[in-house]
């Protein structure tokens, strides 16, 4: 098939890469060109805006930073909602806001075009090894159709409902990645305070009722001082601020939430936005002046 690909970042290289691995035609944006050069210079065809990668495919996913830089591809000047074309089809993978994702679903089903929200947990571990979480809004059929090409990304796939269900599950995702994430920090900087070797110390916890991806994926990294990025803090920041505005919309009060962003708040406030979320161990240290 010919897909269409925007958005070539930290998760968006490798799926990409998979779904040209799997045999279909790739055409390509990203605000940098430079972070699609590789996937180029493999066979992909650069398009030089959202329209024009639109224009060119069947299927489009997109993957990109904010929800503001969602609007800004879909209904954009050069936006894929302009194009017309052949696409028939968009899946966005972007973690962004459930009420844009029904605006997505209503815009370009005007223009014929059918629409998925498809966010994703696993970071770039799981990125690279096509064992991402996928979690996918819209209609039941238009999913069962783009199934094999979710299939070249991700393990677990699964419908959640209408427009807006994936969204709303990846906010559910992220509640639970912060509660665990404050969880993985202060355990290991308690081991540290008292003298225990962390690296053993997660070797035990990491195998018991405590387990869990974080302690066993980004614990190790903390105790290696290794902060490159799976995920962005500032993206982070970014989730659990949409995660905040729909809860309060529901009149839901999420405080352990309120509390993990405001302390990645201070991560980013100290010069690490564009670390990976194991940072939020930085600001922690700082707080116990170690």
């Amino acid at each position: 098939m010919k897909i269409g690909w925007i958005g070539t970042g930290v998760m968006g290289f490798s799926m990409a890469g998979h779904i040209r691995d799997g045999g279909h035609d790739l055409f390509l944006y990203n605000r940098t060109r430079e972070k699609a050069e590789d996937l180029v210079k493999e066979g992909g065809r650069w398009c030089v805006s959202p329209a024009e990668v639109a224009r060119n495919a069947e299927i489009v996913f997109t993957i990109v930073g904010h929800p503001r830089d969602v609007e800004e591809v879909y209904f954009g000047e050069e936006g894929i909602v302009s194009a017309g074309g052949m696409c028939h089809t968009v899946v966005d993978m972007t973690t962004s806001k459930p009420q844009l994702a029904l605006k997505i679903a209503e815009k370009t089903s005007e223009h014929g075009i059918a629409s998925l929200d498809a966010p994703v947990s696993g970071g770039d571990s799981g990125a690279k090894a096509a064992t991402l979480a996928i979690m996918v809004g819209g209609d039941k059929n238009v999913f069962k159709k783009v199934l094999p090409l979710l299939k070249l990304m991700g393990k677990e796939i699964a419908y959640m409902g209408g427009p807006g269900a994936g969204q709303h599950t990846k906010v559910c995702n992220q509640i639970l990645v912060a509660g665990t994430m404050i969880g993985v920090c202060e355990s290991l900087l308690y081991a540290s305070r008292l003298g225990l070797d962390e690296q053993s110390v997660i070797d035990v916890i990491g195998k018991g009722s405590a387990s869990s991806w974080l302690i066993n994926n980004l614990g190790p990294k903390i105790v290696r001082d290794d902060y490159n990025p799976g995920f962005f803090v500032e993206h982070f920041i970014k989730d659990m601020g949409i995660a905040l505005e729909e809860a309060a919309a529901s009149d839901l009060s999420l405080p352990g939430l309120s509390l993990v962003r405001q302390l990645y708040i201070a991560v980013k406030g100290q010069g690490h936005g564009r670390m990976g979320t194991q940072a939020l161990m930085l600001a922690l240290r700082r707080l116990n002046g170690m």
